[in-house]
């Protein structure tokens, strides 16, 4: 077995792809950042007022008692404005994602969860939020200088800065969420997303040979679900401990109900219970973080809404077509299926099944084809997609796009009665009708 591209698991690969599957993880985190700096930045204020009453200077303490006495009316508006002012952004950014989900596919919301300017906006939008509370917390009403104890200077100044950082992030969070409405930035996102994952995959043929007697099974005892990912790196170490090899039998994104066989075991006795299952993670929708399918998944279902005849846009179409070309030209010539993950010594721990080319060309292709007869300029766009394809394609792997070629042909010659029709519609054409 080849097992060019392999990249060694991370173990905390699966745990950062949970967390950023969430919305509160950043929040919370600012949440804690901005204590600890409030604490850090009363302490340098009590520090400087203790500084000028030592030295006595009384006459620049009071100045300083001034200014923070004119930064607490800006503080005060500032936390009394910016909780109304998160309800209303985040009220119209909701409404945009839905229109996106509406219009695309509802799984684009993921890109919304995941994003990272959408995380860091509401976690400096909350944080200024608090540090402005915690700011006036610390006010005194003492004015004379000679009784002052603490001046919340810093903290009226990193206040300020908090706020000026918010609005810099209110725009470009804006200028994303308008991204996120347009089909090319989300086919275009979908599609990077897909190669990154295709990047940080193993990779390379092989059956199962070489892994011994099958001596147990371990069936799945949590609840049901769609397999998302595994954490393979703590599956290949339990292995290695017990000596012998895990085959996990569903595939990524295969759905999984209690009862039903989740590892085979060959070679020895089977790992404690509790340690595989808590490798593995199950939750009600897919994601990309190891599914190479799920781009395809996606760009397929927004390609089949536009198709559809309560939208009726086959531009749109044209442009999921385009990034789906895309992407089957760089896995064209890759080793794909059976993955072997070995360990630290070369010896394979852990067999898991991903999905084979022709896997994939029937998932890009299968359900557009059967749509695309009322509209030429997807028929054209689909058959000069099929064309490069096969113009790429080792000779192994021309097969599933022979197939798909001569079954479009023959369903647009069936459909449409005039033959000028019929060859226009059956002229391949990378940009649909140019």
């Amino acid at each position: 077995m080849s097992d060019r591209g392999y990249r060694r698991p991370r173990p905390l690969s699966p745990l950062r792809e949970h967390l950023r599957d969430t919305f509160w993880f950043a929040p919370t985190m600012g949440f804690v950042s901005v204590f600890v700096l409030w604490l850090v930045a009363s302490e340098v204020d009590d520090a400087i007022v203790a500084f000028y009453r030592r030295e006595e200077a009384y006459d620049e303490l009071e100045s300083l008692i001034s200014f923070s006495q004119d930064a607490k009316t800006i503080v005060t508006q500032i936390s009394s404005a910016m909780l109304t002012f998160i309800g209303v952004v985040f009220s119209i950014s909701l409404v945009a994602v839905q229109m996106a989900s509406g219009q695309l596919t509802p799984r684009v919301v993921r890109i919304f969860v995941r994003s990272r300017i959408s995380k860091a906006t509401l976690t400096v939008f909350l944080a200024t939020f608090l540090f402005s509370l915690l700011v006036l917390a610390s006010y005194e009403s003492e004015t004379d200088p000679r009784r002052a104890v603490s001046v919340p200077l810093l903290q009226s100044l990193l206040t300020l800065v908090l706020v000026g950082l918010s609005l810099l992030l209110f725009v470009v969070y804006v200028s994303s969420t308008l991204r996120l409405m347009q089909v090319g930035p989300v086919v275009d996102r979908i599609a990077r997303d897909s190669f990154r994952v295709l990047g940080r995959m193993p990779r390379g043929p092989g059956g199962s040979e070489g892994l011994g007697a099958r001596t147990g099974q371990v069936l799945y005892e949590g609840r049901a679900g769609v397999l998302r990912d595994v954490n393979t790196a703590r599956l290949v170490r339990v292995a290695r401990r017990q000596g012998v090899v895990l085959r996990l039998i569903p595939r990524i994104g295969d759905f999984v109900v209690p009862g039903t066989p989740m590892f085979a075991v060959h070679g020895g006795a089977v790992p404690p219970r509790h340690r595989l299952r808590s490798a593995v993670s199950v939750s009600v929708e897919r994601t990309l973080h190891q599914d190479l399918a799920f781009g395809l998944r996606q760009l397929s279902d927004i390609a089949l809404r536009a198709l559809s005849t309560s939208v009726n846009d086959p531009t749109t179409a044209v442009q999921c077509l385009d990034r789906i070309v895309q992407f089957l030209a760089v896995v064209v010539r890759l080793p794909l299926g059976t993955v072997h993950h070995r360990d630290r010594a070369g010896r394979v721990r852990l067999v898991q099944e991903g999905p084979e080319w022709e896997d994939m060309v029937d998932l890009a292709f299968e359900e557009i084809r059967w749509c695309v007869t009322g509209s030429p300029q997807v028929s054209r766009r689909l058959l000069a997609g099929l064309d490069d394809l096969m113009l790429l394609a080792p000779e192994e792997r021309r097969k599933p796009l022979v197939r798909h070629r001569a079954l479009l042909v023959e369903a647009v010659e069936r459909s449409v009665p005039v033959a000028a029709d019929r060859e226009f519609a059956l002229l391949p054409d990378r940009q649909g009708i140019g």
